[in-house]
């Protein structure tokens, strides 16, 4: 997890080594328009101690599929305006289908498993998303966990 600006080429040469073959990069900036709504800026959270295990879990289930692969992986938390770079994704293995496959696992694994959320501040208002997947919605902006909301 970030505060500052990524650096994507930080995160490649992070994953660069002799025995890779391929250098697969996913970066995800945020959007202008969004179902139809102008998006002004994001804000994001996390409950950062466990975003960053559940990140480096990611990494290792990469790394038990895909033999030498190497990971990185970077989310900003905060707040963004439009076209900022939200998450970057490196990943490297010695043929380019698996770097491509890996970065793909990666990024769908954040939005199941990393305790990241996301409000959208619109022209007319704004709203907690939700998980990362938008399928639970969290008004108060984060979801309670033993009676209280996760910090």
């Amino acid at each position: 997890m970030v505060r500052e600006p990524i650096h994507t080429e930080e995160l490649i040469q992070a994953v660069t080594h002799p025995d890779a073959g391929a250098i697969n990069v996913f970066v995800g900036t945020v959007r202008e328009m969004t179902k139809g709504k102008k998006t002004l800026y994001l804000e994001y959270a996390a409950y950062e101690q466990m975003a960053e295990k559940k990140l480096a879990q990611i990494g290792e289930e990469i790394q038990q599929k895909h033999k030498d692969a190497r990971v990185a992986i970077h989310h900003r938390i905060g707040h963004l305006d439009i076209s900022d770079i939200a998450v970057v994704i490196a990943v490297s293995t010695p043929h380019r289908d698996d770097a491509f496959t890996a970065c793909r696992y990666a990024i769908e694994r954040i939005k199941e498993i990393v305790p990241i959320w996301k409000k959208e501040i619109w022209e007319d208002g704004e709203s907690w998303i939700g998980d990362q997947k938008e399928i639970v919605a969290y008004p108060a902006g984060k979801p309670e966990i033993g009676g209280g909301q996760v910090d």
